[in-house]
This record gives C-alpha cells, structure tokens and sequence, in this order.
C-alpha cells in the first residue's frame, strides 16, 4: 500500500531567531527559510527541538508554525512539531496544524512521563485523530525517555496516516527493524552520523538539524546516495561530515551549535533561551574551523563530478 504523503529528501528543523528582547525575531525567520529553500531542502520542519520548542508556549508554536506556512507558500511541504508534556498541547498544535493547511505533523513521545507502549499509542492516535494528516513519527528515548516499541507501532499502524518515522535512537539495529518488519512506514534518519546506513538500507528522508547552516552539503549526500546511487561519493561526502558530526553532539550543546551555525551565514539569530547558554569563543572557533574545511572538502568533492 502507497503511503498517503511521499516524505523524500533533506527535511529542516528550523531554528527560532530572536530579537534582542528575547521575542521572536519574524523578519529573521522568513530570511532563514528563504535561504533553505533557495539552497535545495525539500521540507521545513516547525517547532522541532532544534527550534527550541520546549522554551516556547504553545501560542507562539502556533504563531511560529503559522508564519512558516504562509511565509513558505507551498514552495516545500511544512511538518508541524507536536511534541508537548500535554496531551492537551499536543492536541491544540496538531489542530492548529490542520486548520493553516500544512502538510504533515512530527509526532514524538511525551518526555518524562514515560509511558508504556499502549498509552503511548493511545496518546498518538488521539493527536492523529486531531490532525488527520500524514504523521512523521519522532522515536528519540534519549530525550523522551520512551523508545517507541513493535507493540507501539503495530497499534498506531492502525491509522494510515502513520506513515514515517525519524528514527534517533541510535541503534543501528532499530534500521534493521523498521526497514524489515515497518516497511509501510518510510523510514528516515533522526542520527546524523548515521546517515549513510540509513540510505544504504532505503531511507528516502533525512532530518537534520545541521541543513540549517550547511544546506546544500546535506542536500549533496542525499544526492550522491538516494538520487545517483553512488555510495562511493556519498562516503567521501559523509567522511568530509564527520568531524562536524563531532562538534555537533560534544557537550550536549547541539542547538547552541547549530544556532551559532546559522550566525555564521550572516543570519541575525538573537541568543538562545533559557536554561540553554550560548556557544563560548573556544566552541565558536572549533565550529568556524571545521565548518570551513567540510565545505572546502564537499565543493571538491562535487567539482569532480
């Protein structure tokens, strides 16, 4: 059975700039998803953790999410972030997602609850049942504290509209899984270091919070594996992305990382809310050095052909 929405390519989970003030910096914004759009990613995706979703309220989700939608015009496909403690909240953004027209929701586990595989699935099909769109599942235990299990996905399975997940658990053999016994649900790489094997065993969508800054070095690997097939030229691009890999997931500061990222491309991303910090000097320089060389290394790579 053909999945109800086709998730292919380099999705983006933006990130929120703001002003100042700490308020939502709009003009930033709509500045930040041209530049993704214009340099090949073929999704955005609203309110992830990468945007900073859990130092947000669930209006200014609503609003964010909205922004992007009108601001996209349909030029890519908008994902809009459920992930709330609340299943309440869950509910409101999934609601608001269907009422402003977007394409699809990204739907994760509650975190700290830690729920079993049955409430689990209770909890999404509810959030389904609001949304009535094409759901990307979100399985990251390590922030939620909840693995999304076989009982979880063979109960969700019962509605149609479940028809991808970004998997981030790490666990290679969770791939082997998902495209084994799950092959009704597109699979999608949520573990960046990772992304290789997911291609190798069929993977048709990556979310990466990296494509913020380095766009069309992400858009490239897709390219090389999934559109050319050619494995030996997505290694070399993936090898030319290790060492950002690295900088990215050291001492837990990955949305500061890739925040400071956007920066870099001249982007006014104000700072980061609390109870995060921003990037020091020393993390600052090592982003800026490994930044240069992995563009320096992919240009090459592409320029052979």
């Amino acid at each position: 059975m053909a999945p109800i929405f086709r998730f292919d390519g380099i999705y983006t989970p933006v990130v929120t700039p703001y002003t100042a003030d700490g308020d939502i910096h709009w003009d930033a914004l709509g500045a930040i998803i041209d530049h993704l759009v214009d340099h090949g990613v073929h999704g955005i995706i609203s309110g992830g953790s990468t945007g900073e979703n859990y130092a947000q309220t669930v209006d200014e989700r609503i609003r964010l999410a909205r922004f992007a939608h009108d601001h996209l015009q349909g030029r890519v496909p908008l994902v809009v972030g459920t992930g709330a403690m609340l299943t309440a909240d869950s509910i409101a953004l999934a609601e608001a997602a269907a009422t402003m027209g977007a394409q699809a929701i990204l739907l994760a586990s509650p975190p700290y609850a830690v729920p079993t595989d049955r409430e689990n699935a209770l909890n999404a099909l509810a959030i389904d049942k609001a949304a009535d769109l094409p759901v990307m599942l979100y399985n990251y235990p390590h922030r939620t504290g909840t693995m999304m299990g076989e009982e979880f996905l063979d109960r969700v399975g019962r509605s149609r509209n479940f028809c991808a997940i970004k998997e981030s658990s790490g666990d290679i053999n969770r791939v082997h899984l998902l495209a084994r016994d799950y092959p009704h649900i597109q699979l999608g790489c949520g573990m960046d270091d990772q992304a290789l094997e997911f291609f190798a065993w069929g993977a048709p969508f990556w979310v990466c919070g990296g494509s913020n800054f380095l766009p069309a070095e992400h858009v490239a690997l897709y390219q090389a594996c999934i559109i050319d097939g050619d494995f030996a030229k997505g290694r070399r691009i993936m090898a030319a992305m290790m060492p950002l890999m690295r900088v990215l997931e050291q001492g837990g500061k990955f949305i500061q990382t890739i925040k400071h990222g956007v920066a870099m491309n001249g982007f006014d991303t104000g700072g980061i809310r609390a109870p995060l910090k921003d990037l020091n000097k020393d993390d600052r320089r090592a982003l800026d050095q490994v930044t240069r060389v992995l563009k320096r290394k992919i240009a090459d790579i592409m320029a052979e052909g």
